[in-house]
């Protein structure tokens, strides 16, 4: 039951309507064996042709009973389904709430699409807990007890049969076939999120598979995974078929020998023979919620794997050591210091250390370089100081306070980030830019793409999905005027202008560094140039750091940063 602590919690909020749908199924299930009960003595009473007045309070009694039932049978409709609706919702919101914090890191551990496997499929079979495993048991239990209790005033023997009926039914039968549902829907589960990242793929790689002429391989894989879920679909309902014919089976031997015995009874003047078509009715009547029984422990099975696959997202990833701090940076109009301590991390389930004790001090205020090689850990450390991956040992400090402590949203409204990937919406370069500040005004924002270079569009211009329509250099330069616009004393920049030429370069550069004259600012490039502005340069490779110091010391040493310095001169 842990696994489903979460639903149960969200369950509690709505415990109106969760009553409401328990008294309400119990009235149906009740008033539908009394009616059946009362329209079996009903036709045994007029045959023996009895008084008038007592045909009337009959044919009145089943036609009340039969409107209590359409009644009550709507509102426990009513009040389960929008339960279940409002569980459903609350559920959705509460695992964004928690899965939003470990993202980006979280792909690292789990491909996007078993993530979107999880996110909708799973949150959708628990629908089903609620209106399938906890509630429905319930309501069969009081109608059952009640019906059995009714019966024992009658014949004590005729109870027996209908509570050894319940037994099976509800127990026995459906015990046999949860065995074999249990593998079923593990294998269901797996090929669907299966799917769901075979689909992924092939829609995020559909040009690159054009290209490379693999897009028909790709797409037998896609059927494959295709052909394997649905044939275990088939397979779990042909089970869950085959269980609730079972128990309905067992329901119509119950009530054979509920008329068996009665007529036995009868015969043996135990029983009034008036009696027994009203028993055989309630027989047939009772084991009418017997049978979503027959599948209780599927559905029970099936939305505690469900919650297990969403709790093994948000907390096993907090258990590892994720740390949501609870303090806030002051935003001021000053940059503060950035101090790393013997910091070490790796990605999971990847013995190589990315980065290996890493001592890092930046003033506030200062100008840093990062350079090395592709894979020696520089864009990793900007993870790091985002808090979008967590050390595994040592401590990062930002203003004094330890990142561990501080929250997400605090240090990104600090800082100003340019990624070597950065997104954009579907809209235009005004929405874009709108992003870093809402009360931006049309003249800001201008100024703002002028100092890029961007001048040559207009605010109004479309941007598509992913801005598919801009070029590499001109996604680079509107994500450095989306930073400008921000206004933050915390630069952190990774290879900006990678794909701009260099005499943009040289005007961006001239611009960001007026910007951030009294900033912190942290510069990852593979281009040497204008490292001599720098205050100290950082030389990375394999993780750690080889070489640290201002540009003229560094060259004065003849170590990595002298000979790269090299080969750029004798390459241009």
């Amino acid at each position: 039951m842990k696994d489903l602590a979460m639903i149960i919690k969200l369950m509690i909020l709505e415990k109106r309507d969760i009553f409401y749908s328990i008294i309400f199924g119990f009235i149906a299930g009740i008033t539908a064996v009394g009616l059946f009960a009362a329209s079996g003595y009903l036709i045994s009473k007029a045959a023996l042709t009895p008084p008038f007045y007592t045909l009337i309070i009959l044919t009145s009694s089943v036609k009340l009973l039969g409107i209590t039932k359409a009644i009550a049978r709507y509102a426990e409709r009513y009040f389960s389904h929008r339960a279940t609706f409002t569980i459903l919702s609350n559920l959705r919101v509460a695992f964004f709430n928690k899965l939003e914090p470990l993202a980006p890191g979280i792909f690292h551990k789990y491909r996007s699409g078993d993530l979107l496997s999880r996110v909708v499929g799973d949150v959708e079979t628990l629908q089903h807990f609620f209106l399938r495993v906890f509630y429905p048991p319930i309501v069969l239990l009081l109608v059952f007890i009640s019906t059995i209790l009714f019966t024992a005033f009658f014949s004590i023997y005729v109870a027996i049969v209908l509570l050894v009926g319940l037994l099976l039914t509800v127990f026995v039968v459906p015990a046999l076939f949860a065995r074999k549902q249990v593998k079923i829907d593990r294998r269901v589960r797996e090929q669907r999120g299966e799917l769901s990242t075979e689909a992924a793929e092939f829609l995020n790689g559909f040009r690159d598979l054009k290209i490379y002429q693999k897009l028909d391989e790709k797409e037998q894989h896609l059927i494959q995974s295709s052909d394997a879920y649905i044939n275990d679909q088939e397979q779990e309902n042909i089970n869950k078929l085959t269980s609730q014919s079972v128990n309905a089976f067992m329901s119509l031997i119950v009530s054979w020998c509920v008329l068996a015995l009665g007529a036995y009874l009868v015969f043996d003047g135990q029983l009034e023979g008036i009696l027994l078509a009203m028993l055989v009715m309630i027989s047939l009547t009772v084991f009418e919620d017997a049978g979503p029984m027959a599948v209780f422990p599927i559905h029970y099975q099936d939305s505690k794997r469900a919650a297990n696959r969403l709790s093994a997202v948000v907390e096993h990833e907090n258990e590892d050591g994720i740390i949501n701090g609870d303090k806030a940076l002051s935003q001021s109009d000053h940059a503060f210091p950035i101090y790393m301590e013997n910091v070490s991390f790796s990605f999971p389930d990847e013995p190589r250390q990315t980065l290996r004790n890493i001592d890092l001090k930046l003033p506030a205020g200062s100008k840093t370089a990062l350079v090395g090689p592709s894979g020696s850990g520089k864009s990793t450390l900007f993870q790091l100081l985002l808090k979008m991956n967590h050390t595994d040992q040592g401590d990062i400090q930002l203003d004094g306070l330890s990142i561990n402590q501080i929250e997400q949203e605090s240090i990104w409204a600090n800082l100003n980030v340019v990624l070597q990937e950065n997104h954009f919406f579907f809209g235009t370069v005004r929405s874009n830019l709108l992003i870093a500040d809402e009360t931006l005004t049309d003249p800001e924002m201008e100024a703002a793409l002028a100092k890029v270079e961007l001048d040559y569009l207009s605010l109004g211009d479309a941007v598509y999905e992913k801005g598919e329509n801009l070029s590499g250099g001109e996604k680079q330069r509107l994500a450095i005027a989306r930073t400008m616009l921000k206004n933050a004393h915390i630069w952190l920049l990774d290879e900006p202008t990678s794909s701009v030429d260099a005499l943009a370069e040289e005007t961006i550069y001239r611009h960001l560094f007026d910007q951030a004259e009294h900033d912190t600012l942290v510069l990852i490039s593979h281009r040497l140039r204008n490292l001599e502005k720098m205050d100290q340069i950082i030389v990375m490779d394999h993780g750690k750091i080889i070489e640290s110091g201002t540009f003229a010391e560094l060259m004065q040493q003849q170590g990595y940063l002298y000979e790269m310095k090299q080969i750029e001169k004798d390459l241009l």
